[in-house]
């Protein structure tokens, strides 16, 4: 699979990063134990069995649109079917509307049945994972949101890039000249 995902600018990157350390040195589970070298915090718009030369078209669009500013919500926890921390963030307007084209591109040129409902438009829920695992409830703790930094409140998305999945290479994609 390849993921279509946006990198955050620095600071906030730092921010998250800090937040990654912080679970990992109170023996919670921590993107920061994700050793590969690709490992960046990240938002995920979507995953596709393949980028396609109409993918990489419309991608290319989208990543014209770059910085986008975005802010933070919070704490967020899910549990489906990995437990997963995450500061979440607004779905305002021009991020939904990213997203949708993101998600567009990606259908219009995959197999019926390969995108991942939770990325689809209405279910889709952005955010930027701090620790996960299989262990349900491991995030249930009152003081997990204590241990975490506060998360900036300027925050910009500022790349968009592919990871594939089964080699472990990553693509930016940036805009056509």
């Amino acid at each position: 699979m390849r993921t279509v995902e946006l990198l955050l600018d620095e600071a906030a990157e730092l921010a998250v990063r800090e937040a990654w350390r912080r679970l990992a040195d109170a023996g919670l589970p921590s993107q920061a134990r994700h050793r590969s070298p690709t490992n960046s915090p990240h938002l995920t718009l979507a995953a596709c069995p393949e980028l396609t030369a109409p993918i990489r078209w419309e991608l290319a669009e989208v990543a014209a649109v770059l910085p986008l500013p975005v802010r933070f919500t919070g704490v967020v926890r899910f549990e489906r079917p990995t437990s997963v921390l995450a500061w979440g963030l607004a779905l305002d307007s021009a991020l939904a509307g990213l997203h949708r084209r993101v998600w567009e591109a990606v259908a219009s040129d995959s197999p019926p049945g390969s995108l991942s409902p939770f990325h689809e438009p209405g279910r889709w829920i952005p955010h930027i994972t701090l620790g996960r695992t299989r262990r349900a409830g491991a995030f249930t703790g009152r003081r997990v949101p204590e241990l975490l930094p506060v998360p900036p409140l300027s925050v910009r998305l500022v790349t968009l890039r592919s990871y594939d999945t089964e080699t472990g290479a990553l693509e930016v994609l940036a805009p056509r000249p």
